[in-house]
């Protein structure tokens, strides 16, 4: 695809990493919409420049918003994220999930959009791996809902490529962590231990904290979106052809988070640790090499992304009167 201005719809554009993305496509001259039910994101989020629909991706009026535009673009963050809300709530999962990318693949393909690219998981695909970091054509064997969802959204991506000539690119992120980032949720781990530091409460850990994540930078995330909207993609068949993961290679223990938090904001509080949550996998961490082959590496290591992500945290505080 050219660098040309492009009709762009993001979809999920009002939550933590979609707004980041579509602030992105609006610095480079796209014009974009945004679809989101605001049900985890929030207006405030919604870059100015950017066409604003409050839908639900499963609802038919997504549908004829795609047909009716003709997006060149989709990009494809609308999703319910919660490991545990899954669990509790498989149904509501796939409805977001499943159904949603389902509704949005089926008019892409009827307007003639020429790419989707796709946020996947990495973790949550691959489950419990014999060696980490784990690569792109490890066996998938996910634990929860909520990553057979994101697996089936790969497939039914994988089939409308094949069945109507949809490109698209799945990016399977790792933990991602930064400003705007919600405070519920296993991946929202940051913004909640950060919180917590600047409220004067205990960490609450879930198990005991040796498990690992791959931490990476949203701002990372966005130049990886903004490389797979442009990429050449490969003739290959299979989901793991046009699969990309998106980490550091550095695996962080939550104990080990929690003392850089800690060591960073300059104060120390209690742990609490409580029972493991289930559907969550105890290790993580995936291998970069593919997406790096394409001119892709992470810029931030985790200190700086956690000193961007306090500054931010601190300043909506103080905007807030100290909320």
């Amino acid at each position: 695809m050219q660098n040309e201005s492009r009709k762009v719809l993001v979809t999920g554009g009002a939550g933590f990493i979609g707004s980041h993305v579509a602030e992105a496509y609006l610095s480079r001259g796209d014009r974009v919409w945004i679809v989101d039910d605001l049900s985890s994101g929030h207006m405030e989020n919604v870059p100015a420049g950017a066409t604003f629909v409050r839908l639900d991706v499963a609802e038919p009026e997504v549908k004829e918003l795609i047909c009716e535009e003709g997006f060149d673009l989709i990009n494809h963050h609308a999703a319910q994220i919660d490991v545990r809300v899954s669990v509790t709530a498989p149904l509501r999962d796939a409805q977001v999930n499943v159904l949603g990318i389902l509704n949005v693949m089926d008019a892409a393909c009827r307007a003639g959009t020429k790419r989707v690219v796709f946020a996947s998981s990495g973790g949550a695909l691959y489950g419990r791996t014999a060696a980490l970091p784990s690569i792109e054509t490890v066996t998938k064997a996910p634990e929860s809902p909520y990553g057979v969802s994101k697996l089936a959204g790969e497939y039914y991506l994988n089939c409308y490529r094949e069945v109507c000539g949809l490109e698209y690119v799945a990016l399977r992120y790792a933990n991602v962590y930064g400003p705007r980032q919600g405070i519920t949720g296993e991946a929202g781990v940051v913004a909640i231990f950060a919180k917590q530091l600047m409220n004067g409460q205990p960490l609450v850990i879930y198990g005991n904290g040796e498990q690992t994540r791959d931490y990476v930078f949203v701002q990372d995330v966005v130049t990886a979106n903004m490389k797979a909207s442009d990429m050449i993609l490969p003739r290959e068949a299979g989901i793991d052809a046009r699969a990309f993961n998106i980490g550091t290679e550095i695996a962080t223990s939550v104990n080990g988070l929690a003392d850089a938090l800690e060591n960073i904001y300059g104060f120390r509080r209690d742990r609490h640790y409580e029972a493991p949550r289930p559907g969550e996998i105890l290790h993580s961490t995936l291998a970069t090499a593919k997406i790096r082959k394409c001119g892709w590496t992470p810029d931030f290591c985790l200190r700086e992304g956690i000193e961007e992500t306090l500054r931010y945290m601190a300043s909506a505080r103080a905007m807030a009167g100290g909320m």
